[in-house]
């Protein structure tokens, strides 16, 4: 396989995460971090990667399943995908109306998708069918609270809805989930570092940046360069004060 520098990489418009940009690597690895800790449960199973995206979350998944296959409305970036990451099996789809029979899939990763869609509870329905008893639906998403503060609408404009923990929480279980794990993602030591040596938040750096338009100051540019998926940390307290939920939900 091609390495992550060497691949073609899609546009960034800002609806999706792609890997090897640096300037892009803080959002990459806090990504990232999710399918790392909940890849343990993807181990021979058959999974459904319900918005694939750009593909490389579906790719480390499929280092321990028995098969991947990514669902994406994108014709462009499903043709990326299936090129970039040949183990993984793709095909266009409107998540609406997953293309797969009832009771088939082993499980369902949805990571930063559900807040991109108007029918939520539709598309968790759907999960639900697909999914056999007992499998389970992987979720993220960015909490509303901290990601919109003391917004009605979300700041992302390919946002349509985002949720507060306990707003995930209810649709699960309104969809007829059981909610297994509710945690929340969030900074860990050294970001916290980080934090203090761009005036309380480095994300708040990088968004002043990318809206002034000037050129990346290196040393920030450095501190985003040097993020890795092991700066963050998943964790049951204080949900409503993380970066982004992260739950696991049991089909009965």
């Amino acid at each position: 396989m091609e390495s992550e520098s060497a691949m073609p990489q899609l546009p960034l418009t800002g609806e999706r995460t792609v890997p090897g940009i640096v300037e892009e690597n803080y959002w990459f690895r806090r990504h990232e971090a999710a399918y790392l800790a909940l890849r343990p449960y993807c181990v021979d199973a058959f999974v459904l990667e319900a918005g694939c995206g750009e593909g490389y979350g579906a790719d480390l998944l499929a280092r321990d399943a028995v098969g991947v296959l990514g669902l994406d409305y994108d014709a462009a970036t499903l043709r990326h995908a299936a090129k970039a990451y040949p183990g993984v099996h793709t095909a266009r789809a409107n998540l609406a109306a997953l293309p797969l029979g009832t009771s088939t899939v082993d499980v369902v990763a949805n990571f930063q998708v559900i807040e991109h869609l108007w029918d939520q509870e539709g598309f968790l329905r759907e999960c639900l069918r697909v999914l056999r008893p007992g499998s389970r639906l992987l979720i993220t998403t960015p909490n509303r609270i901290t990601f919109s503060p003391g917004r009605d609408t979300p700041l992302n404009p390919f946002h349509t809805r985002e949720l507060a923990p306990s707003e995930m929480d209810a649709l699960l279980r309104g969809a007829g989930f059981d909610v297994e794990f509710l945690a929340g993602l969030r900074h860990g030591s050294r970001l916290g570092v980080l934090d203090a040596e761009f005036g309380g938040s480095l994300i708040d750096a990088q968004v002043a940046v990318a809206v002034s338009g000037e050129p990346w100051p290196e040393a920030l540019r450095e501190a985003v360069a040097s993020v890795a998926a092991s700066d963050f940390a998943i964790t049951t307290d204080d949900l409503d004060s993380s970066l982004d939920i992260v739950a696991v939900a049991v089909r009965p």
